[in-house]
């Protein structure tokens, strides 16, 4: 067991990672949690439970940026868009899961969103973006 006052468990497993991955030792995380599949890579993957524990999803980062249409790097800007009510992220109101691929398809990340604020369309979304302006931070 690994706990440290003031932290949440993803940020520990992150820590973790992190060190492990220096030390040149695979990691498989066991979580459901959208937000520690940013830590995915080449020797980190994930292994999410579905319908409880009697199904599993492996995520390595070939299967994020297939399901999410980013790379692990990019899923905390993805959650910024679309919010991820699990974690307390806001996002953007009215911006979804398939608004916010076309959006980081396009312009990368949520800085090259908010860069090139003006080119964005529909009008609609435009100003869904700028009403959101920092609720829509990447922590």
């Amino acid at each position: 067991v690994v706990a440290k006052p003031g932290f949440e468990a993803d940020d520990l497993i992150a820590a973790l990672a992190a060190h492990n991955k220096k030390a040149k030792v695979q990691t498989v995380i066991v979580s459901n949690d959208k937000d520690i599949l940013q830590v995915v890579e080449k020797d980190v993957t994930v292994v999410a439970p579905r319908k409880g524990v009697s199904e599993t999803e492996v995520m390595d980062a070939k299967k994020v940026e297939e399901k999410w249409g980013v790379p692990p790097e990019r899923i905390v800007d993805m959650l910024a868009l679309m919010g991820d009510s699990s974690d307390n992220v806001p996002g953007v109101p009215g911006v979804g899961e398939k608004t916010a691929r076309t959006l980081m398809a396009k312009y990368g990340s949520l800085d090259g969103i908010f860069e090139h604020i003006g080119e964005i369309k529909p009008p609609g979304v435009k100003k869904k973006l700028e009403d959101a302006g920092a609720t829509a931070e990447v922590k």
